[in-house]
Order: structure tokens, then C-alpha cells, then sequence
């Protein structure tokens, strides 16, 4: 007897064998058009990308930094606290060389630091000029290795920021786009400005604040976290993970020293509004007087020597309102002046950086605006206060003095928080750096931020299924 064929027997119904298959299906529709929604983006190309720019820069800014910091400044400095009359020569030849290689070996003396950077985010297509970076990376280590009262955060943000660029370039086999040639420019900055501070959380803040007044580049978040990560470490393991700056933390504050951080944030707001407004018209009148660009910095450098000398000859001792300063930061912090001393010294950095960046100097602010704020803060908690703990009023004052001058409030508060090594300051540091933020107004150390990120109408946006598209650049 033969077996009946596999044809002959009764078929099931498929709809019945598997009653829910339509709805499998359905949800299985819904689930891939999630996960395409959600990765819309393309991230995994940056955690090959975001690293290498890490390493490529956080190697770069070792070399500056054992350059000016562990050879060239120490000696300068140590010259000028031998023999103050050397301090004005001095800073005329080393600014006049600067200016000169701007003058020689550039195609704008006037473009460089975290300004070439934040202008070529917003209107160059993130494009820069390679050929003169060497120049300008020589122009800075005579800026500030001269005694310019500038430090190393202009010239590694620049060199990430260039860096990053540089690598665009060089990696075309990932098909890189013209917008994601912007978010390799930030995080490069990201990395530089991690690496030059060893605190990777202010980097990234930092440079993700820093094209906009009122705005972020949240574009750049993700590749900026890595590559700033990854730079932090790479300068440690040549030079240690201690941190820059010996801050005196504090356990707990009150609710008077609240009180107090807003007035604080009040006054240096309008500071900082007075100084910043300064800057800008200074800067703007250098920029357009028909001398040559080695003559002008030259003149800074006069009047930068004469602001050193004048506080040396009143306060004699190391503190000295002159070049990179991370020194004074220290001192400031952990050693008693009066009031006096304070203002005085505090005048006459903002006047020596008014001299040294006003007429051309290669480099940026960062650090004498925090120092200049922590000044004014230890000086506020001595004469109005008299506080026993001058500490939390010198970390108030420096988120302040950042936030209203470089319109990067948040930078301030995790600059703070990360220099303290601790929680206590934080809430004190946000209210005096809103206060300042908001009483210093549109006023801001750079004349390139714009106020907030703009796209034109009918911008391409992100579509699951396309995968996404690239948005138009910043107006």
C-alpha cells in the first residue's frame, strides 16, 4: 500500500496556523522605522573619527604646553621678577615678532585664534587656510611666551579647530559631508581647549557655546564628548591628570553667601559689560589704523610692559599681572593680599590684556577673564563680605566674569566645578553667572559669535527614511 503524496493531504491555513502573523508583522514595520528614526544619524563613523582627532590633538597641545609652560615662560618669567627693567623690552620684541610673522608669513594678520575658528563655522563652510598655521602657532608661543598677557587656550583651540579640518581632509573614505566638516572643526576646538585645562567637561561646553551668544552647537555634542575625553587622557599620560589649578574647596555655604554671589554677578557684570565694550572698540580701532601689523603689536607690547612694570613696582614680589598666569591663579587663591593689591592687580591685567589682544596678540582670554574674576571675588569676600572662606567667592566670580564676557555661562559653572573638585560651589557659581549674564547683555569678548543658530526657510531636515540630509549652514 502505497503512502499518500504530501500534495494529497490536507493543508493548513496559514492565517490560521499563526493567527497574530499580520500583527508580528506590523509591529516588526514599526520597530525598523524607529531604530531608523533613532539613528538617523550616523554615529558609528564617530567613535573611529572623534578618537583620532582626540589623539592628533591632545599630542599637539602636549608639545605647546611643555613649549611654553615647562620651558620658555619660566625662564622669561623668572628673568623679569630678576630684573624688571627688562620686562618692557622685553615684550616689545616678543610682540613685535609676532606681529611681524602675522604681518610675513599670513594672509590676514588679523585672523587667527578661537575668532578664525568661530568664523570659519559660521561663514566659510568650515574651510581654513592650513598653509599659515605653523606661523600662527609661532606667533602665539612669542605672544605668550614673551609675557603677553594671554595663555595657552587661543592657541589650542585654534590648533584643534585646524586639526580637526586638517583630518576632514584626510579621511574622504567615510564620505564625509560639508557638515560634518563643522562638527569636526568644534571638535577639534573641543579637544584642544579639554586637553589645555585638563577638564574635559569645560572643552566641550566650551566650544560648544562658543559660536553663539544664546545658542549651542548641538551638532558637534557627541564627537565633541569623545574627542575631548581622548585628548584629556593623552595629555595626562605625558603630563599628569593634576589639575591646573590648586583650588581650596569648601563643604557647604549659606544662605546669605547666595545673597552675596548675586551682587557679585551684578557688579562684575557691569565690569565685564565696561571692559568687553572697551575691548571692542579698541580692537576695532587697531584693526582699521593703516600701520603696519608688527608696529601696532609692537605698541601692545609697550603697553603691556608698562601695566607689569607699574604693578611690580608698587606690589614687589612674584605676582605679576603678565603672561600665561596660571601661576597667580594659585597664588591668588591660596595666599592672602589686601584689597588694595587686589583692584590694583586686577586693573591692570584687564589693561595689559586690553594691550596685548586689542592690538593683534595671538591668542585669547579665557584665563585672564577667570583670573580677573576670581581676583575681584577673593577682594569682594575680604572688604564686603569678610568672609572666612574667600575661596567660594573667588570660583563666584570667575563663572561670572566668564559667563558675561564670553557669553558661556555654562562653560563657567562646569569650569568651576571641575577646578574646585567639588559640589559646593556650584549653586553660588550659577547665580552669579546668570545675574552676570544677563546684566552684561549682548556684550561679548568676540566679535564673530552670532545670537543663536538660524536656518532659512525650507531647510532640508532629518527624515527617517532618507537617512537624513544636511541642513543648511548658520546664517
Amino acid at each position: 500500500m502505497t503512502s499518500p503524496r504530501r500534495s494529497d493531504l490536507p493543508q493548513s491555513d496559514p492565517r490560521r496556523s499563526f493567527p497574530f502573523q499580520h500583527l508580528i508583522r506590523r509591529l516588526l514595520f514599526l520597530v525598523r522605522e524607529d531604530l531608523l528614526h533613532t539613528y538617523a544619524r550616523d554615529l558609528r563613523k564617530w567613535f573611529v573619527l572623534a578618537p583620532i582627532v582626540g589623539v592628533v590633538t591632545g599630542i599637539a597641545i602636549t608639545a605647546i604646553a611643555v613649549v611654553l609652560l615647562g620651558v620658555l615662560w619660566p625662564a622669561v618669567l623668572g628673568f623679569y621678577l630678576a630684573h624688571h627693567w627688562s620686562i618692557v623690552p622685553g615684550l616689545v620684541l616678543g610682540s613685535a615678532l609676532a606681529g611681524f610673522i602675522m604681518q610675513r608669513l599670513t594672509p590676514d594678520p588679523d585672523d587667527h585664534s578661537t575668532e578664525e575658528i568661530i568664523r570659519a563655522y559660521h561663514e566659510r563652510g568650515s574651510r581654513m587656510n592650513l598653509r599659515s598655521f605653523p606661523a600662527k602657532i609661532a606667533a602665539a608661543i612669542a605672544t605668550v611666551g614673551s609675557g603677553g598677557s594671554a595663555a595657552l587656550e587661543g592657541p589650542s583651540i585654534y590648533a584643534g579647530g585646524a586639526i580637526g579640518f586638517w583630518l576632514w581632509d584626510r579621511l574622504r573614505r567615510f564620505r564625509l559631508s560639508e557638515r560634518e566638516r563643522r562638527i569636526m572643526l568644534i571638535c577639534g576646538a573641543a579637544a584642544g581647549m579639554s586637553a589645555v585645562f585638563r577638564a574635559p567637561l569645560t572643552g566641550i561646553v566650551f566650544a560648544l557655546e562658543m559660536p553663539f551668544r544664546d545658542d549651542l552647537a548641538y551638532e558637534a555634542l557627541a564627537p565633541s564628548l569623545i574627542a575631548s575625553v581622548v585628548a584629556f587622557v593623552t595629555l595626562s599620560t605625558f603630563l599628569g591628570a593634576k589639575p591646573l589649578f590648586g583650588f581650596p574647596s569648601s563643604a557647604s555655604y549659606t544662605r546669605e553667601d547666595l545673597y552675596w554671589s548675586a551682587l557679585l554677578g551684578l557688579l562684575i557684570g557691569l565690569v565685564a559689560l565696561l571692559f568687553v565694550t572697551t575691548f571692542r572698540h579698541g580692537r576695532h580701532l587697531a584693526v582699521r589704523t593703516r600701520w603696519p601689523h608688527w608696529v601696532k603689536m609692537g605698541i601692545g607690547g609697550l603697553l603691556t610692559g608698562l601695566c607689569g612694570l607699574a604693578f611690580l613696582q608698587l606690589y614687589p614680589g612674584r605676582l605679576t599681572p603678565l603672561g600665561p598666569n596660571y601661576e597667580a591663579v594659585g597664588m591668588i587663591l591660596n595666599q592672602h593680599y589686601t584689597t588694595k593689591e587686589l583692584l590694583s592687580f586686577a586693573a591692570l591685567k584687564l589693561g595689559a590684556t586690553l594691550a596685548t589682544l586689542g592690538t593683534g596678540g595671538v591668542s585669547a582670554m579665557f584665563v585672564p577673564l577667570f583670573l580677573t574674576g576670581g581676583t575681584l571675588g577673593t577682594a569682594f569676600a575680604q572688604s564686603i563680605v569678610h568672609s572666612t572662606n574667600p575661596g567660594l567667592y573667588a570660583a563666584v566670580g570667575m563663572a561670572a566674569f566668564l559667563s558675561a564676557g564670553y557669553k558661556t555661562p555654562l562653560a563657567a559653572v562646569v569650569f568651576v566645578a571641575e577646578a574646585t573638585g567639588g559640589h559646593a560651589f556650584i549653586v553660588p557659581a550659577i547665580i552669579a553667572a546668570a545675574v552676570a549674564y544677563t546684566v552684561s547683555g549682548n556684550a561679548s569678548a568676540s566679535s564673530e559669535q552670532r545670537l543663536h543658530e538660524v536656518h532659512p526657510v525650507g531647510a532640508e531636515t532629518l527624515t527617517p527614511s532618507s537617512g537624513g540630509s544636511q541642513p543648511a549652514d548658520a546664517l
